[in-house]
């Protein structure tokens, strides 16, 4: 397994995070019980809640690194709030693509405008903002200033999304994790311990995403930084 990850060049977080995957698939599809009422269709929860939690959790990051931008005004921050959101919206779109696949033989509709997938929606709209700025934006101040308000302004609507389903009735289900009687307490053992490694294993894989966008943006940084004392001791030389 060792050599196949240095074929591979995955790094022994990586390794670990494909492992997680491995175990998380086997646990949901396999060995959690099948639920009595949607039957199999219900096993996409645990892909379902965890990119949920994961889509949230990755835009309140880009929410706090854009406060500590304005506060600093430094790069890094900046860095650490453009790739939890790129890397957050991967998951988003997750969320966007298995609620449909979940609701539709539920509900009998792929998409419904309840409550929480409207905010839901809201937040993939949010993060598409944010990435169209980032990349059809100049690079400059102002533009930055910008996007980290935008961070901080998106972060308004994860507790809508939360607790969507505690403040206003519709067709998504109530929560089976945070409930009155504790946590996971709707749920089956096995149904708890297989959605808590989901969990798990996909915020593992967030960070170690989110990790490797900002080296390359540290790299890219350092090739811009590279061409333009380039282009300063020899004029005309870069792009020739």
């Amino acid at each position: 397994m060792a050599g196949i990850a240095a074929r591979l060049r995955i790094t022994p977080f990586g390794l670990i995070c494909l492992l997680g995957l491995v175990a998380t698939l086997y646990l949901s599809l396999i060995w959690a019980p099948r639920e009595r009422v949607m039957g199999d269709v219900q096993r996409i929860m645990y892909f379902h809640v965890a990119s949920a939690w994961i889509a949230e959790f990755a835009f309140v990051l880009v929410g706090v690194s854009s406060v500590i931008y304005l506060w600093l005004r430094e790069r890094k921050w900046d860095i650490v709030a453009y790739s939890a959101a790129e890397v957050g919206f991967v998951f988003c779109c997750f969320v966007m693509i298995t609620g449909p696949i979940w609701g539709k033989p539920v509900w009998g509709t792929w998409w419904t405008w309840d409550p929480r997938l409207t905010f839901s929606m809201i937040l993939w709209l949010i993060y598409v903002a944010y990435l169209m700025l980032r990349v059809y934006g100049d690079d400059m101040p102002q533009v930055k200033t910008f996007l980290a308000v935008l961070g901080i302004l998106g972060t308004i609507d994860i507790p809508f999304i939360h607790f969507a389903t505690m403040w206003w009735r519709g067709l998504h289900p109530d929560s089976l994790v945070m409930t009155e009687e504790g946590l996971g307490a709707g749920m089956e053992v096995d149904m708890r311990i297989a959605l808590g490694v989901s969990a798990v294993v996909f915020t593992l894989l967030f960070f170690y995403l989110m990790g490797r966008r900002m080296a390359l943006e540290r790299l890219r940084d350092e090739s811009e930084a590279l061409r333009e004392r380039v282009e300063h001791r020899y004029p005309g030389s870069v792009g020739v």
